[in-house]
């Protein structure tokens, strides 16, 4: 049974207290398509997902998330963030991820994760998330 926590945006929430992904606002459903935790240092590993088959590794700091089920179209938004994972001890403070908009589609979507001067690097936790 559903529980409706605000009538006039629509929004329910299941028998748990979580929102319903099956329920939209207004009519659009804004629910996250697909997310990913994974190890992107040595061999790359998937931690946790949802609606992610594979990474494929195209490189140091480079990642190709591969979706399970396609996202309708490739005008996804993506956000990320990634933890340092030099073994030198180098604190990276300012690590970020980039999406690459010149590689995103229906079926995957490509990150590369990069350090202030540009450099890309390899990470350990990358979380990706992808809303449509």
């Amino acid at each position: 049974m559903a529980v409706t926590i605000d009538g006039s945006a629509g929004v329910t929430t299941n028998a748990g207290g979580s929102v319903n992904p099956s329920t939209n606002i207004d009519g659009i459903n804004y629910s996250c398509r697909a997310w990913v935790n994974f190890n992107g240092a040595g061999t790359v590993a998937i931690n946790a997902s949802g609606n992610v088959s594979s990474i494929t590794d195209n490189g140091v700091g480079d990642y190709t998330v591969n979706f399970t089920t396609a996202i309708t179209d490739a005008n996804y938004a993506v956000s990320g963030m990634a933890k340092s994972s030099d073994t030198a001890g180098v604190r990276m403070a300012a690590m970020q991820l980039i999406a690459n908009a010149t590689a995103t589609a229906t079926s995957f979507v490509r990150v590369t994760v990069q350090y202030t001067n540009t450099d890309t690097r390899d990470a350990n936790p990358v979380s990706v998330a992808v809303f449509r």
